[in-house]
């Protein structure tokens, strides 16, 4: 996991070079210097961290990619949320589960929670977890700003217990990226209003490496006049990956802004990708 996160500062390196040089189409000569690597070194790394070449990669990372994502997603979209949008959902073999907290839950501010919580490296860099005992209620990754993350998660929930866990959160990651398939169940404690929990419950059923734009969310759910409040909702995840709301993006193709990072969110996709097709 920690050669994982190392390569993927690399990979976050060369994505931020591409984005602002992609009129020009660099070499990936360029790109490998930028990422600070040769290019069998970048080939290397690219191969071992999102199991595609580098040129499929970039390919992924592009507006057509993106677009034809979107035209195959409608029936997807219509099938995934027709399965039942409070079902379990699917993370390799892993069964991943949510509930949310009652009104009165949210008020108290988790009053008489104990609320664990550690850094642990993942392949998309550090991440900062937060758990109870009935479930993970918070995935952040971290960009050396642990301190202000930790700082938001405090003020989601102000009259919880803390207890600092690193141990707790490297097996929790283990669990959420493990190298290979594995059987067993996760449960999401989601903290939200009813619309809110629904979108992640609908973003809970789309499958890894699929694409699906605000407005198709929003007509799925059955409010197509709201995409806007749609949008507002994926932006207020606070659990990042395993509620996917980087599979989300504009109906133009472009990426909209995303909590921890719009090269995170690009490296997502394409990470998916190399793994769906593995």
């Amino acid at each position: 996991m920690l050669e994982a996160a190392h390569h993927y500062a690399a990979v976050a390196r060369a994505i931020v070079y591409v984005r602002t040089h992609a009129r020009r189409q660099p070499s990936l000569a360029e790109i490998a210097a930028a990422a600070g690597l040769s290019e069998h070194h970048l080939q290397r790394v690219f191969s071992a961290w999102a199991g595609i070449s580098p040129k499929r990669f970039l390919q992924v990372l592009t507006k057509q990619h993106a677009l034809a994502a979107l035209r195959e997603s409608a029936d997807l979209l219509d099938a995934a949320l027709e399965a039942g949008l409070s079902g379990p959902g699917r993370l390799h073999d892993l069964m991943v589960s949510c509930e949310a907290l009652t009104p009165g839950e949210i008020k108290s501010g988790g009053g008489g929670v104990e609320l664990r919580h550690g850094l642990a490296a993942t392949p998309l860099g550090l991440a900062l977890f937060g758990w109870t005992p009935r479930g993970l209620c918070h995935l952040a990754f971290c960009d050396g700003d642990e301190a202000a993350k930790l700082a938001t998660l405090r003020a989601d929930w102000p009259a919880a217990n803390f207890v600092q866990d690193d141990a707790g959160a490297a097996q929790l990651a283990a669990r959420v990226f493990p190298t290979a398939p594995q059987a067993g169940r996760l449960h999401l404690l989601l903290k939200g209003t009813n619309f809110q929990v629904k979108v992640w419950e609908a973003l809970l059923r789309i499958p890894p490496a699929a694409l699906v734009s605000y407005g198709q969310l929003a007509a799925a759910l059955g409010r197509p006049e709201a995409p806007r409040a749609v949008a507002g909702a994926v932006a207020a995840n606070a659990i990042a990956y395993l509620i996917p709301c980087h599979r989300v993006i504009r109906e133009s193709g472009e990426n909209a802004s995303y909590r921890w990072g719009v090269e995170r969110k690009l490296a997502l996709r394409a990470w998916e990708a190399g793994r769906a097709g593995a």
